[in-house]
């Protein structure tokens, strides 16, 4: 009988403790997030053709002013009214203009939404132009700096090493993968002793937030800080743990970075002031805190909006030329005020005529070609959803700082509403128009925080004890299936 040699031994021994530590240190939902996160948006970034994410072409020409110096709104010509955008080399505005020509004119089905690959191959393989281009961008150049931060690294980066068109975009979309991929690994890092890290894991995957991760979009860093906000909330308040140094200065530092990367998510970082303050480590005068950042982060959102305001008498350009001059804020605002009961029977109508498109949004409609991931990804996201929401723990939080929570949430749903409808929807229509079902990923995890606070239902096995290798398990595959579905899907259309 033979035996394998001491050596080798010790080195499998030495990979099983290493990746046992790392596991250990970090937590499994944080580890097995990364893997994923990585594998599944870097595959996004790669399949999806140049600028067809979500408002790509005009979130990258924000992400291009920002890395260049541009910090505020510039204001530029336009012969259709007020508008803003800046300059991008006119390569890059090339692909620009043939991106949004094939994925707005696609063929029938079952032929691929692109038209001619090899296009994509010439127009990439050009080398960043001296020459600049003036585009379009009113609907990004509203967004402050901060979100684009890490989109600005991938231009920095691209342009050090002198890379062409296609290197460049993609450079930019990973900068801000691994962007979202350490920040959500930190926060799932601070849940590694607690059940409920799988429902946080669960919707930092939905393949929504991944495919937005894969591509150029403030929406990245702003799934992430909200992320990383909701899941240290949930961790102090809900489940009752004490945060270290590191996460009440991540929190903190979340609470003034959150509202400037989109202003509807302001009360999500006011919910610092909740959390009570011997959870953050805080006493004395230094209770106060969490209230001291809230108020510098409040004056900076209204410093921002200020700034920013004179953006919307443009937005209507976004929409069909018949209704380029139907959106104006004023008089919706002004509408809302004298017949709050006509607001909310157009909310009303919204509802019974969008929710279906709004729920399969909530999983993922992929960019700009529009493709909806398949029932068998909604299907999978929902048990992996129903099964960390059973395994989770019960919730700690007061009953008190649970309805303030709650009254912030819907608040802030309240707000991606009336903002849409002051900004996006004509004048008289009659629905709430532009509202999209991603919008609602980042208050997901504190949403559901509040329902197992109330709701007191959980998984047991036979014994009335509950192991957490099944539910893990079964928790990422259905994960990987959810991912691997939508990603087959989305490449079937595309490329065919």
């Amino acid at each position: 009988m033979t035996t394998a040699p001491p050596e080798q031994d010790s080195g499998q021994e030495s990979k099983f403790d290493r990746a046992s530590s790392t596991i250990e240190r970090f937590g499994t939902a944080s580890v097995v997030f990364a893997i994923l996160a990585a594998i599944f948006g870097v595959t996004f970034a790669v399949v999806t053709p140049p600028f067809w994410g979500h408002d790509e072409i005009t979130q990258f020409g924000r992400a291009y002013q920002v890395a260049h110096g541009g910090i505020l709104p510039q204001e530029i010509e336009d012969s259709r009214g007020v508008a803003y955008g800046g300059d991008v080399p006119k390569s890059i505005d090339d692909l620009m203009g043939y991106a949004l020509r094939d994925y707005t004119d696609n063929p029938a089905e079952p032929g691929p939404m692109v038209f001619e690959p090899g296009r994509y191959s010439d127009l990439e393989s050009a080398a960043i132009s001296d020459e600049q281009k003036t585009i379009w961008f009113t609907n990004t150049a509203a967004y402050s700096p901060v979100p684009y931060i890490p989109a600005a690294v991938g231009i920095w980066t691209a342009e050090v090493f002198d890379a062409d068109v296609g290197t460049t975009i993609l450079l930019t979309r990973l900068a801000g993968l691994v962007a979202y991929l350490l920040i959500v690994a930190f926060a799932l890092r601070a849940l590694r002793e607690r059940r409920v890290q799988w429902l946080a894991f669960t919707v930092a995957l939905l393949p929504i937030a991944v495919f937005q991760a894969g591509t150029v979009t403030a929406d990245t860093l702003t799934n992430a800080l909200a992320m990383l906000v909701s899941v240290l909330i949930v961790k102090a308040l809900f489940v009752g743990d004490n945060l270290s140094k590191v996460e009440r200065a991540a929190l903190l530092l979340s609470v003034l970075t959150l509202p400037l990367c989109k202003p509807t998510y302001i009360l999500l970082a006011m919910l610092v002031v909740v959390v009570p303050p011997e959870r953050l480590g805080l006493a004395g005068r230094l209770r106060w805190l969490p209230w001291g950042f809230a108020a510098v982060g409040g004056v900076m959102f209204l410093i921002w909006t200020k700034i920013s305001a004179p953006t919307t008498e443009g937005m209507g350009r976004m929409r069909p030329e018949k209704q380029w001059y139907s959106v104006v804020p004023s008089e919706q605002l002004k509408g809302i005020l004298s017949d709050p009961i006509h607001f909310a029977s157009v909310f009303g109508q919204s509802v019974m005529r969008r929710d279906h498109e709004w729920f399969a949004e909530f999983f993922g409609e992929l960019g700009f070609a529009y493709i909806n991931v398949p029932a068998t990804t909604i299907v999978a996201c929902l048990l992996a959803i129903v099964i960390s929401l059973g395994v989770a723990e019960r919730m700690v939080a007061t009953q008190r700082r649970t309805v303030l929570v709650l009254l912030a949430l819907l608040a802030t749903v309240a707000m991606i509403y009336v903002t849409l409808y002051l900004s996006f929807t004509p004048v008289g229509y009659f629905i709430i128009d532009g509202v999209q079902g991603r919008y609602f990923v980042p208050l997901a995890v504190i949403g559901f925080a509040v329902a197992l606070r109330w709701f007191r239902l959980r998984l047991t096995d036979e014994s009335g004890g509950l192991s957490m290798r099944g539910p893990a398990i079964a928790v990422i595959a259905a994960t990987v299936v959810s991912l691997a579905a939508a990603v087959t899907r989305y490449y079937t259309f595309v490329w065919g």
